[in-house]
């Protein structure tokens, strides 16, 4: 199992998501502790992904399952359960790697940095998502690209979408 982690994953975990349900966190807390026993986590080199990890979570002390999580991440790096790919930059959040240039724009700037990760990566990991309902705009567009969307917590995920996007119906999930 390989996979880029979305920060909310580990945010989740740690309790920090208003209106997320139980069994979101539980299936947050319980992929990142499977990651760590038998995943492979894929991040840049560039320190972009563990730098938001490290901005949103509390290292001193690690209080939660995130923040564990990260604590781990950071011991692992350069070892067998992390793997690195390069990122080239060519404005700020925009990158040479991102699967498709024209959903780049549309994408939330912070978060074109998983995409370009997942498609960068030679094995083209799954992005594991927990409560970004936006995500579910732009899965179909990825997945076109070879880049698959993981949502760990599907009716969380939509809930949030309806309340954000009264308007919109709910995309089909990935599957």
């Amino acid at each position: 199992m390989k996979a880029v982690i979305d920060t909310n994953v580990l945010l989740v975990a740690n309790g920090l998501h208003e209106d997320i349900s139980p069994d979101c966190v539980i299936e947050c807390v319980k992929r990142l502790q499977d990651m760590q026993q038998r995943g492979i986590t894929v991040i840049d080199d560039g320190f972009r992904i563990l730098g938001e990890y490290q901005n949103k979570t509390s290292l001193k002390p690690a209080r939660g399952p995130g923040d564990l999580f990260l604590k781990w991440l950071l011991r692992e790096s350069g070892s067998k359960k992390v793997e690195q790919v390069t990122l080239n930059e060519n404005t700020k959040n925009c990158f040479a790697e991102f699967p498709d240039p024209a959903l780049e724009p549309l994408f939330d700037a912070p978060d074109r940095k998983f995409a370009a990760v997942a498609h960068a990566h030679q094995h083209k990991p799954s992005i594991w998502q927990a409560a970004d309902c936006k995500w579910l705009d732009w899965w179909p567009a990825l997945r076109a690209k070879g880049v698959e969307v993981d949502f760990l917590c599907a009716d969380d995920v939509c809930k949030f979408y309806c309340n954000k996007f009264p308007e919109k119906p709910i995309p089909q999930l990935p599957g």
